[in-house]
């Protein structure tokens, strides 16, 4: 019987966010990441869309004790799809793979209503990093839309939740890619 793991490509490549066992890189063809809003949540967060001419990076995990309810809980406004015929990874065993993904109908687009957080993109960029260093970081921007939505700056008080604390280097690293990609960053409060 194959073993239940999920792919994830925002958060959950940061391991500093979370104990799922045995996390190895893998890619999802046919998908892009977009910044996205949904009703109940006041701040935009990454979401994974279909689209043939893109393919993302992230990590597939083994789902705790094969039991999808916590995970769905974490995950509660997105929908879990299939990922089996997508996701390439070097694990040599059958597995059933799942990817999360916001259904389009219940969200829109990132707007400067409904913004980013830096937290929670520190957080994902420090995992880009720590797993596919600078390249897959890089990476990740390009395989990412929604970045017309401002990001708030949040560190002095982060408002995710599994906030990290990024080294000296890694915020250098993420206030340059930013600034270079002209994305426009509001002050929290």
């Amino acid at each position: 019987m194959p073993k239940s793991f999920f792919f994830g490509y925002g958060s959950l490549v940061n391991t500093k966010t979370h104990l799922y066992k045995r996390a190895t890189q893998a890619c999802a063809k046919g998908w892009r990441r977009e910044w996205r809003w949904v009703p109940g949540r006041e701040l935009a967060f990454l979401t994974a869309i279909p689209d043939s001419s893109s393919e993302i990076e992230g990590l597939i995990a083994e789902v705790p004790n094969q039991d999808w309810a916590a995970l769905d809980e974490r995950e509660e406004f997105y929908e879990r799809l299939n990922a089996n015929e997508c996701t390439d990874h070097a694990v040599n065993e059958p597995l059933d793979i799942a990817i999360y993904a916001i259904p389009p109908a219940n969200s829109t687009i990132a707007s400067d209503d409904h913004p980013v957080i830096l937290s929670y993109l520190d957080v994902v960029l420090q995992g880009y990093l720590e797993v596919y260093g600078v390249e897959g970081a890089l990476k990740f921007f390009e395989s990412t839309t929604g970045w017309h939505a401002p990001v708030i700056n949040d560190r002095a008080a982060p408002l995710y939740p599994r906030s990290q604390k990024l080294s000296a280097e890694e915020t250098d690293w993420v206030d340059e890619q930013l600034a270079s990609r002209r994305i426009k960053i509001i002050n929290a409060g």
